[in-house]
């Protein structure tokens, strides 16, 4: 600290200058702080080396805040070059911090149009807008509260008074300022938002208010109800003195700490990407880069294409031979090309109709993908293939169905009499039948009740039925859901029935060994009913339930005995019915167990009607663990520890049947040197197996030799919007944390409903989650020593990291989530083995 006496000794420019340079390089916080989100150290960090680190940059901030107020020139145009060169190191550091998104992009223009066009919206008649519509004007409907301090601090800031509203050209001076390039203005006003009374000192009730406001505007309720810890925890770091206030260089002093601690990782990161702005030859001419854009397409989609050329194959063979084959017939004198398409439409049907059973055959699918044929046929995909084949039989049905109703029966009925006796006589007992007589028959009526059956079955069955996106009125809005799909879909057991009567009794004279419909069918329907029923009496468990735990997210957290003989790998999923809810109903859940553990669990989020009501009969069952529950845990039910007979200790549960377990892409993660698993909410179940799995297996040999048998490392990314789910996810986090020696695991979570780490509405929050971190090790939303993100993932960045990190390399990137976000993946997955040597190969679960 000699250096630092004797400048501050020294009245002259050239030693303040030193100072700021000194200052400048000098590596303010340790570089052992744990900022990453993958933090496996067990220890806390050395809390006396970070304070002694931040009490230099608190004796630098003192010198700096003093040259501030002796020379008015700081920060101007005109202050002395070393001046500027440090307030460039703290624009470095706090340029992210703003009050809006989107605003500093050289668009500010458009911005302003926008915001003039709601105020004419909102304004008052007298032209004046309220600070009850200042959030909705300034784009921040969704943080009202927020907006309306910000609203506050901007007019104090001007001396506006704004009791009574403030004009469009005082908005403009507003807007101008929340949008300013000068980051000594944008701090200024998030100060002055704490700093209320305008002394200059805030106070801890003031940061306990700003942080209780932030936590309403990032919907943390779990946070704002420690928010007085928090607010203390800011003074005990920043107030050493215990003055009961701090200033506003102290603020930005912590502030430029947090990204002053993480500007190294960021540093090491930028030479990396250099390359990737450079375009490779092989795309710099539009074909060449079609041609090997095709050819790498190819190569990742070889078995899907395959299968789909074989299948689309056969269906058109079938379809031409038909075709030709009735445009020989004496009947094409009368019917023409329609019954050639309508015959042809036929026999893809008959086709479809079989293959369709095939893909749900989940027992049989899970034993052949242990197969060589796992090499051969893309297993992962047979919903995808279900649906395929399903749109075939859609637009089979609808050519057949037109062909016979709007050309036969018409030519067939009006045909001249002595050509129908001619041609037909023989088949109809030589009497020509009428439209409506026609549609009577046998044939006409399977026909109508398979068209009537399918519509049904296939409507229920779309997205929009299926996931309740339709809104139904009353009392239709029982057909949207589930269980309308599952129950319609047992409709099909009459279809095939009637389809083989259609198929048999045909209007025209055909030789039985000729009526080829029950050949195509018996085999997958026989395949397929010995599926259903061996699965029914022989992968049917009745388990008993060793604990129910009912989280704040509405997860419901089942841990039962392990069935003897229930053999499992990572990644699968299991059928669980509960009798007392539905006596017919089965619905899928990942197992969230590892497969050397002595019980089972799965998580399920309460989402229907199904799993609430199971979610109802548990809770009964089960009592409140925290009562008053300590910092950072939330409230759950969980069921008592209980001793005694088995019988009666499971009588105060729902019975539960289990049966499986069956076979996801999850399971084949072994197959890949790196993993990349995204989970989105619930949808990190099936992944929970897996990580345990990895931990359970860890092994002193070496990394080359323990390649062999697995992943050398995996990634693993959680993104929820709800803070109540880290509460179901904590074990997995802590057991991360606590057993994963080798550090072959690297988690990341993200809290979507914060905002993203430099908005000001958030700004606080990260402080205190930096704090908290660095002193204690544990996180403030999730309450574990892994650090939680802010906003969405960039997840380009994460994938150009990874493909720089681990070249050469096969990383399996598994994800479980919402559909919207599995195109972005697989486009990039796509995108980065094209443009580096990794390849990126996407799994996607489907239920």
């Amino acid at each position: 600290m000699g250096s630092f006496d004797h400048a501050s000794n020294s009245g002259n420019k050239e030693s303040t200058q030193w100072i700021l340079e000194n200052a400048e390089v000098d590596n303010m916080v340790s570089s052992g702080s744990p900022t990453s989100s993958s933090n496996h150290n067990k220890d806390k960090p050395p809390v006396s080396g970070i304070v002694s680190k931040f009490e230099k940059l608190r004796s630098f901030e003192r010198q700096g805040s003093n040259v501030r107020r002796r020379n008015p020139s700081y920060g101007s145009v005109n202050a002395p070059k070393m001046m500027a060169r440090q307030e460039s190191g703290a624009a470095r550091g706090l340029r992210s911090l703003r009050f809006l998104d989107r605003t500093m992009t050289g668009k500010e223009t458009d911005a302003w149009k926008a915001v003039e066009k709601r105020f004419i919206q909102v304004a008052s008649a007298d032209g004046m807008l309220l600070r009850d519509n200042f959030g909705f004007c300034v784009g921040m409907a969704d943080s009202k509260e927020f907006a309306g301090e910000l609203y506050d601090a901007l007019g104090r800031r001007r001396m506006i008074k704004t009791e009574n509203g403030i004009t469009r050209d005082q908005l403009r001076v507003f807007w101008d300022d929340m949008t300013s390039r000068d980051l000594d203005s944008r701090l200024q006003i998030f100060f002055d938002m704490c700093d209320k009374n305008g002394d200059g000192k805030l106070s801890e009730d003031e940061v306990k208010e700003v942080l209780v406001m932030s936590a309403s505007a990032n919907k943390l309720s779990t946070f704002k109800m420690h928010a007085a810890t928090y607010a203390s925890l800011i003074m005990e770091e920043l107030d050493p003195d215990h003055n009961g206030y701090i200033e506003m260089w102290q603020l930005e002093a912590l502030l430029r700490g947090m990204v002053g601690s993480e500007e190294g990782v960021h540093n090491t990161k930028r030479t990396q990407t250099l390359a990737r702005t450079m375009i490779p030859k092989r795309y710099r001419t539009p074909i060449s880069k079609f041609l090997v854009k095709g050819t790498e397409l190819i190569q990742d989609n070889w078995q899907r294409i395959w299968v789909l050329e074989l299948w689309l194959g056969v269906n058109l063979t079938l379809f031409a031979l038909k075709f030709e084959q009735y445009r020989q017939k004496p009947s094409f004198e009368v019917l023409g090309y329609c019954v050639c398409f309508a015959k042809g439409a036929a026999e893809t049907l008959k086709l479809n109709m079989a293959l369709i059973l095939i893909p749900v055959c989940r027992r049989t699918l899970t034993r052949l993908r242990e197969t060589f044929l796992g090499a051969l046929i893309p297993f992962d995909e047979n919903i995808n293939f279900h649906k395929i084949i399903a749109l075939a039989i859609v637009i089979g049905s609808c050519i057949h169905i037109l062909s016979h109703i709007f050309c036969n029966l018409i030519r067939l009925t009006s045909c001249p009499s002595n050509v129908f006796m001619r041609i037909f006589g023989e088949s109809f007992a030589y009497h020509q039948p009428t439209y409506f007589g026609l549609l009577a028959t046998l044939t006409g009526t399977t026909g109508i009740l398979m068209t009537f059956l399918m519509s049904i079955s296939f409507t229920l069955a779309l997205h929009s039925f299926r996931r309740n996106v339709v809104k139904l009125p009353e009392p239709f809005n029982k057909l949207a859901g589930f269980n309308s799909f599952w129950y319609a879909h047992h409709l099909l057991g009459l279809v095939y029935i009637l389809l083989i009567l259609h198929g048999y009794f045909l209007l025209f004279h055909v030789v039985w060994y000729k009526r080829t419909t029950w050949m195509y069918l018996c085999v997958p329907m026989l395949m397929y009913l010995s599926e259903r029923i061996l699965t029914r009496y022989d992968h049917k468990f009745q388990v008993d339930i060793e604990k129910a735990v009912i989280y704040t997210g509405n997860v419901l957290a089942l841990y039962m005995s392990k069935p003897l003989g229930f053999k499992y790998k990572s990644g699968m999923y299991l059928f669980v019915k509960c009798p007392d809810i539905s006596g017919f109903e089965w619905h899928p859940f990942s197992i969230t167990s590892a497969p050397d553990d002595s019980y089972l669990s799965v998580h399920i989020r309460t989402l229907g009607d199904w799993t609430t009501e199971l979610r109802n009969k548990f809770s009964k069952a089960c009592e409140n663990q925290n009562a008053q529950p300590r910092m950072g845990s939330l409230i759950r039910l969980e069921t008592r520890a209980r001793s005694g007979p088995a019988e009666q200790l499971q009588a105060g549960f729902p019975t539960i049947y289990i049966k499986g377990p069956y076979g996801a892409p999850a399971q084949s993660y072994k197959k890949y040197d790196i993993l990349l698993l995204i989970g989105l909410g619930i949808g990190a179940t099936p992944f929970i197996s897996i990580i345990k799995d990895i931990l359970n297996n860890q092994t002193e040999f070496d990394i080359e030799e323990a390649s062999k048998k697995g992943p050398r490392r995996a990634y693993f990314y959680w993104v929820t919007r709800e803070q109540g789910s880290f509460e179901w996810f904590k074990g997995v986090m802590d057991d991360i944390a606590e057993y994963d020696d080798s550090h072959v695991i690297e988690m990341h979570n993200y809290l979507t409903s914060v905002y993203e780490e430099g908005d000001a509405r958030s700004a606080l929050i990260a402080m205190v989650q930096w704090l908290q971190h660095a002193k204690n090790g544990v996180d403030v939303v999730s309450q574990s020593r892994i650090k939680t993100h802010f906003a969405r993932p960039n997840w380009k960045k994460v994938f150009s990291q990874l493909a720089n990190k681990h070249p050469s390399s096969r990383i399996g990137v598994f994800y479980c989530g919402s559909s919207s976000l599995a195109k972005p993946l697989k486009r990039l997955c796509q995108e980065f083995s094209l443009e580096t040597s990794t390849r990126f190969l996407f799994h996607k679960e489907n239920f």
